[in-house]
């Protein structure tokens, strides 16, 4: 069992920044790929960004060049740098992993292959 936690939310003028972290824990802990997803009200969640095992990188393309997403030293913790935010940015964010080794890699958004999600932190740009 794994727990996410996402923190770093909050309100912010666009063009500003956000830095917003999830911490994971649990019994035996380990993910090759994690994620974060969005979702504004009456809209579809969508993939945001994601970061494999190896460091590697994915972005959606309307946030590339303007966020940023990593993991700590640790490995559970996971981040994602949000500058020159707009108002489109608006959404609630979910915190995402992959643990089972039946989805190796990192290779897509597809959500029912992240089998563990955290609760949303709100992030409003206006």
């Amino acid at each position: 069992q794994v727990q996410l936690v996402e923190s770093g939310g909050g309100s912010v003028q666009p063009g500003g920044s956000l830095r917003l972290s999830c911490g994971a824990s649990g019994h035996t802990y380990s993910s090759n790929c994690m994620a974060w997803f969005r979702q504004a009200p009456g809209k579809e969640r969508e993939g945001v960004a994601r970061i494999g095992g190896d460091g590697s990188t994915n972005y959606a393309d309307s946030v590339k060049g303007r966020f940023t997403v990593s993991r700590g030293n640790d490995q559970n913790t996971l981040y994602l740098q949000m500058n020159n935010l707009n108002p489109e940015d608006t959404a609630m964010y979910y915190c995402a992993a992959r643990t089972s080794p039946a989805w190796p890699g990192c290779r897509s958004f597809t959500m029912s292959t992240y089998n563990y999600w955290g609760q949303g932190t709100q992030v409003t740009v206006s």
